[in-house]
């Protein structure tokens, strides 16, 4: 394998300046992108912040405007066939044949890559083994529950052994036993050296697998570093819990006052949360200021935030997946 280096990183997937119109919309405007080899890279962004078309790009399925992008160490623009033949792509929905057992369709996506030989069904039989399949891969498909079709789908992705591997929305829809073991797949494969590039509309997701992300938005990257990075980026998160509702606005002030940023209010939950970017703030600050205010309280904490978080603070904008509701 032959890809770019910068310093001493290796990237798997690199991108400089992307510009792509549809018409009058601008879906990217400049992006780059550099996604080191044997890693998980999450891609986060509101709906039409640019992520499928940066997917589209680099899978070579549509050609930018302008700007450069290399995936495994080939150009998309200048050798589409290198770069196809280098990476594995798992759609949103499912491409497998209901019709046809979890054996039959590996066995056919095999003869469609022109896997030759006994190659083809031994790869199946493997991947077969490797997703928990095996017990039911003479079942029609169809007959799967959705979790084992998306493992399904992503061991077809992964019949030539890829370099590069896109997941689009993986686990949309999944129960969470499903998930986690979608989950357990993707970190297991880059653990085996293989790139991953994720999009997600789940932060959890991105927190839990992603060794960088990037957030995208208005067809830019943003913000880009690890999960720990982005969450020091906005300090801490104070959050507190009130006896009744009529508290809310008392401690939300409160809150204001000792952090300088808007409150988040629950009023299910009687929660009310802020960020904190003065690492002096303390908790028992907290406290004694929500006393003297008056304010009944049940609970209180000062954490690191979560990724929902951190996309909030950091485009202004509600989470990916409260946004795709």
């Amino acid at each position: 394998m032959r890809y770019r280096e910068h310093m001493t990183t290796t990237y798997a997937v690199l991108s400089d300046g992307l510009e792509k119109r549809f018409g009058d919309v601008h879906a990217l405007r400049g992006l780059d992108l550099a996604v080191a080899e044997g890693t998980v890279c999450g891609i986060l962004g509101p709906n039409g912040a640019g992520k499928t078309t940066a997917v589209r790009v680099l899978t070579t399925l549509t050609t930018p405007d302008s700007g450069t992008a290399t995936v495994a160490g080939h150009d998309v623009r200048d050798a589409p066939g290198a770069v196809r033949r280098a990476i594995g792509v798992t759609g949103q929905s499912a491409s497998v044949d209901g019709e046809l057992s979890g054996r039959e369709n590996l066995r056919l996506f095999a003869r469609l890559l022109r896997i030759r030989g006994a190659a083809g069904p031994t790869r199946a039989d493997e991947l077969l083994e490797r997703f928990e399949l095996t017990d039911a891969a003479d079942r029609p498909a169809r007959t799967y529950s959705g979790g084992m079709r998306r493992r399904l789908d992503l061991a077809a992705s992964l019949l030539t052994r890829p370099e590069v591997l896109f997941l689009d929305e993986p686990t949309t829809g999944l129960d969470p036993h499903s998930r986690n073991q979608i989950w357990n797949a993707v970190r297991d494969l880059a653990d085996r050296g293989t790139t991953v590039l994720l999009t997600t509309q789940y932060l959890e997701e991105a927190d839990r697998l992603a060794d960088d992300i990037v957030l995208i938005d208005q067809g830019r990257a943003a913000v880009t570093g690890t999960p720990a990075e982005l969450k020091a980026r906005i300090g801490s998160y104070a959050e507190v819990v009130v006896a009744d509702g009529s508290a809310m606005l008392p401690a939300a002030a409160v809150l204001d006052q000792l952090t300088g940023a808007e409150p988040v209010l629950d009023h299910e939950r009687r929660t009310v949360g802020a960020v904190a970017a003065d690492p002096s703030l303390t908790l028992p600050r907290i406290v004694r200021e929500l006393d003297a205010a008056g304010v009944p309280v049940v609970d209180a904490s000062l954490r690191p935030p979560t990724l929902d978080e951190v996309f909030l603070r950091l485009t202004g904008r509600n989470t990916p997946e409260e946004r795709a509701a």
